[in-house]
This record gives C-alpha cells, structure tokens and sequence, in this order.
C-alpha cells in the first residue's frame, strides 16, 4: 500500500530537477527475466503543482534513467500545455487559449485537441456534471478560497449573484475546435477553460502508453492522487494502492487497500483543497448546476483501466446525489467506484470489493 506522501525536504524545487530514491533490492521470485530486475522510485513536487512519482521496475540504472528521462519529459510537457496560470515561451497552452477568448483561434498541440474533445464527449456522458467550460465560477472560488487561506479571520464565501454572473459564461458548446485548421476559439469572450477535472488523469494515461511503447511492463505512476499502474510488480504480485482517508483527524490515514494490475484510481475529494467559513468547510470540487461544493459526501473513488476516464467520472460522480450516482456507475462497463459520505458511511459499487487486499 501507497504510504504517506513524504514532505520535500527542499522548496522552490527546479523544474529540471527531481529527486531520485533507488531501491536495489533484488527480487526474490518469478521467472528468471523477473529476478534481473530491480524497483526504481523517482519523485517531483513542480508539475501540475502536486506531488508526483514513479515506480518501475528495470533491469538496471542505465534502463530506469532511460524510463525516468521519458517520464519527466512527458510530465513537464503535459504539465506546461494544460497550464492555466502561467505562459511559456513557444508554446501555445489552456493559457493561451483562455487569453484569446473572443478575440482569435489559436493553433494547439494534438494533444489539446485531444483533451478538448475527451471533456466534451465525458460532459454528455455525465449530463454537464464535469464542465471543462467552468473557469469563471471556478477561478472566482479559487480566489475566495485563497483569500480565506491567507486570512482565515476575513473567510467569506462568494455571494449567488457573483457565482450566477459567472455562470452565464460556461457554455461548453462556445468551445470551437476545428480539427482541420487544429485550432481552439471560445466565442465567449468571458470564458474561460480549466481542465483540472481531467488533466492530470490525462496526462497519467497517455505517459503510461508512451511508458509502455518502450518497454515498461512493470510501473506504477501517481500524479496528485491519480494513480495508474503498468502490468504487475516484478515479483508478480498487483500493485497495492491505498484509498486516503478523507477524515484528516483519523489516525487510520487509509481506509482500504486495493491490489491493481493495468488499472487506474482516482479519488475526489474534500480533503484535498479547502478552507474554512464560520465553521463550515469549502471545497474544490464546484457542482455545476448549484455552484457550490457538495456537503453530503467526503470523497468519491474511481477505479476503472483508463486514468483519463477516472479522473474525469471522480468528479462527475461525487458532484452527483448518492443514490444517482451509483446508478450512473453501475451503467458503465468496466467502472467501479467507493464512496465514504460525510457521515463516515461507506458505500461500494456492485464489483469493486473484489479489488480490496484481504
């Protein structure tokens, strides 16, 4: 089982930097190609502003750093074009797109285009329960919520006119995509995109693909939570991941352990980013249709084999009431999902405690 994700020991760390731990233990079972190997970690705090890591095991560290080099790469490029905040020199990004609102197309990478019409297709699926068109209402409870971090005295909460103002700008269908011109154009010149509903569980999909192209059998790789495994560990044995507890308090810091093999996981939930009005906890995860964080459940799990896929159904599936949400899971092939509510309740899908380690 996944552990407590460790402090960095140093801030401000460089985006060409990252930190290795190698463990060279040799493994002790399994075919012969299986003993050769051995278990490499590397871990990052600068990209998609979270901690990241990567486990894989190879057969030695002239094939890991190989491996390592793939994934930092493609870590830092996907980090930079789904970028929201901030621009960078020669590349067009969410950025890019969000400034040029109502003023001009603008040329993106494939791998945008790509995003862009996975959210539009997961929109339909989940009836708008995850909006990548959702930047005003989002961006206008991130600045409350950072706010009410530094002054926690001062915490307010947005007033319903704001919010409602704000809503009249997330129309998913003003997101032009032109496929032959490879462009993005939002016609409204007061949206703006944020595709942090899907970006990271996106990005942890395609890295494991291009992984997998060459040559890892064996990985298992987190981005802030999104976690997506590759085979089987070297000694053949599924990968253990724990579900976090979203009770803080608790010294249970994981509720159950899951054994995983080419699966992804993703949880949602409140514990995550907040703060804290008159007693009352705000989280991220904004419903589309009331414009405010749920209250009635503390996190929603979802495990199916594509980490695009869980990531965008994670918040979809917590922005939903309890008893719709589970028909919506149990609707969907090859998607299983575990709910914790507020009240510490617990709630499986019909095929998803079949995951759970003994």
């Amino acid at each position: 089982m996944i552990g407590q994700v460790p402090e960095p020991e140093k801030k401000g760390m460089s985006m060409k930097r990252f930190v290795a731990a190698v463990l060279l233990a040799l493994l002790l079972t399994g075919c012969a190609q299986a003993e050769q190997k051995k278990e490499f970690d590397v871990q990052y705090f600068d990209y998609f502003d979270t901690f990241t890591s990567f486990t894989v095991f190879a057969e030695d560290e002239k094939q890991f750093q190989e491996y390592a080099g793939l994934f930092q790469s493609e870590l830092e490029s996907y980090h930079q074009m789904f970028d929201i905040y901030r621009s960078y020199d020669g590349l067009n990004n969410i950025k890019t797109i969000n400034d040029n609102a109502g003023i001009t197309p603008v040329q993106a990478d494939e791998e945008i285009l790509r995003l862009l019409e996975f959210s539009l297709e997961e929109y339909e699926q989940t009836d708008g329960k995850v909006n990548v068109a959702m930047g005003s209402v989002l961006s206008v409870w991130h600045d409350y919520r950072e706010d009410g971090l530094a002054n926690p005295g001062r915490a307010q909460i947005p007033d319903f006119w704001t919010l409602q103002k704000a809503a009249e700008h997330t129309d998913i269908g003003k997101v032009q995509i032109d496929r032959e011109k490879s462009t993005v154009y939002l016609s409204d010149p007061a949206m703006s995109l944020d595709v942090g509903a899907v970006a990271k569980g996106y990005a942890a999909q395609r890295i494991c693909e291009k992984l997998r192209e060459a040559g890892v059998t064996s990985a298992l790789v987190s981005i802030g939570g999104n976690v997506q495994t590759i085979g089987v560990k070297g000694d053949g044995k599924p990968w253990r991941v724990g579900i976090q507890n979203p009770d803080t308090s608790s010294s249970k810091s994981y509720l159950h352990a899951l054994n995983l093999q080419d699966q992804a996981l993703v949880t949602s939930g409140t514990y995550q980013r907040y703060y804290e009005v008159d007693g009352v906890r705000y989280h991220h995860i904004i419903d589309p249709e009331t414009l405010m964080p749920r209250q009635d459940l503390a996190s929603v799990t979802v495990l199916c084999p594509d980490g695009e896929r869980a990531d965008a159904l994670s918040t979809a599936v917590f922005n939903m009431e309890l008893e719709k949400g589970i028909e919506f899971v149990e609707s969907l092939e090859s998607v299983e999902a575990f709910w914790v509510c507020e009240d510490g309740s617990q709630v499986y899908s019909s095929g998803f405690e079949k995951y759970m380690a003994n």
